[in-house]
């Protein structure tokens, strides 16, 4: 299915990224998603030029450097005054202490229960990641007043030290040495916390969102990242539901085994709106010619003129004998209004019959996303804009 959805979009002609994702509510061992890329895409994807990773922000791991200063010594845990300062930027203002030294404590309610997080200081809670970690069902950001009850301090003031709630601690997080934290007593601070010596956390894992210049988890090499708009995605299921539903078949050994099994959607709708996305221009759409409406527009300049209407119908049949798709504009309307219409809706070749190209026996052929046009022999059109069309179709 991979294979085929990969084919699917390539024949599109659309630019995409297939995306590690999280598989969410459905479940299953993996998931990809299928992202048209454009600037207005509801979905931030990271992917590496080096190599072939790509993943939705949800999904994005990167290679952490795990070499730590082995030789720093451990400081006395300091308690200091810092009244007002609440959030990581003014601990940086006031006190000069760097992002990446200190470490932010978020309190959430997950299944019902406070649960802390303690994130360095630089760094986003992935709220997929540590639902998916704690295998809950709900979870979302505790209340002040919960987590007054538990702390007997606020926000901002909040730290690992002494605190009565299960710790999760994120691996970058877990290898600092002497940061800074709150102490659960609003207006003031620890200085020189470490992991093990002053608290001991439930556990450690991967809870962050990573970043564009973040290392590649494969390469190593710095990730991008891209707006994206999801058109399809397929998931590996295994035997999780098969195992609950006894959904069973018996091999040419006559063995019972359970039917490995997946899930698969393309967005149809979303995929034509993601290739506008995609192609355009101030004058409109400009349509891939693989899933345009029509490959050719022909338009008479004046439809009341017996010898281009009979121009235009001739060269319709003509293009259609040759299986391109064609569509023929006689609406009494003038010949700007026709141009504007045919831009806006986007079909990617268009073929004007006007007067003084008709008197050298000529048309005039331009392709959506060029400006030039040029003039065509009438006897040699059909086999001139089949081969638009066809060049059009192999584009990748």
């Amino acid at each position: 299915m991979y294979t085929a959805y990969r084919a699917v979009f390539d024949r599109m002609a659309l630019g995409y990224r297939v995306v590690e994702a999280d598989s969410g509510a459905i479940g299953g061992n993996e998931s990809h998603e299928f992202m048209v890329l454009a600037d207005s895409g509801e979905s931030t994807v990271l992917y590496c030029e080096n190599c072939d990773y790509a993943a939705n922000v949800e999904k994005a791991v990167f290679k952490e450097d795990e070499a730590g200063d082995d030789n720093e010594a451990l400081k006395p845990l300091e308690k200091v005054a810092t009244p007002g300062l609440k959030t990581i930027q003014d601990l940086v203002s006031q006190l000069g202490i760097p992002e990446k030294n200190q470490v932010k404590t978020l309190m959430y309610m997950a299944d019902g229960q406070l649960t802390a997080l303690i994130l360095r200081g630089d760094r986003d809670l992935n709220e997929i990641k540590l639902k998916n970690y704690l295998n809950c069902n709900q979870l979302f950001m505790a209340d002040e007043q919960s987590v007054r009850e538990l702390c007997a301090a606020g926000f901002g003031s909040l730290g690992p030290v002494g605190l009565a709630a299960p710790i999760y601690v994120d691996s970058e997080a877990a290898r600092l040495k002497n940061f800074s934290c709150g102490c659960n007593e609003d207006g003031f601070h620890y200085m020189n916390a470490n992991l093990g010596r002053d608290f001991i956390p439930t556990a450690v894992g991967d809870f962050k969102n990573a970043v564009e210049g973040d290392p590649c988890p494969d390469c190593g090499c710095s990730m991008l990242s891209i707006k994206g708009i999801e058109v399809g995605h397929i998931f590996k299921l295994g035997t999780k539901y098969s195992e609950a539903l006894r959904a069973t078949y018996r091999n040419p050994e006559g063995e019972e085994k359970l039917m490995v099994m997946g899930c698969y959607g393309i967005g149809v709708s979303r995929t034509m709106a993601a290739a506008v996305e995609q192609n355009y221009d101030a004058d409109g759409i400009i349509w891939p010619m693989p899933i345009a409406p029509y490959q050719v527009i022909i338009i008479p300049v004046n439809t009341q003129k017996s010898e281009q209407m009979r121009a235009a119908e001739e060269i319709y049949l003509e293009l259609t004998d040759l299986g391109l798709e064609v569509i023929l504009d006689d609406r009494d309307e003038r010949a700007g209004v026709k141009f504007k219409d045919a831009d806006l809706i986007g079909i990617p070749v268009k073929v004007t019959i006007g007067p003084k190209s008709l008197q050298e026996n000529q048309v005039e052929v331009k392709k959506r996303w060029e400006t030039a046009v040029e003039r065509v022999a009438i006897t040699g059109v059909g086999d001139f804009v089949a081969a638009i069309v066809k060049e059009g179709l192999a584009r990748k």
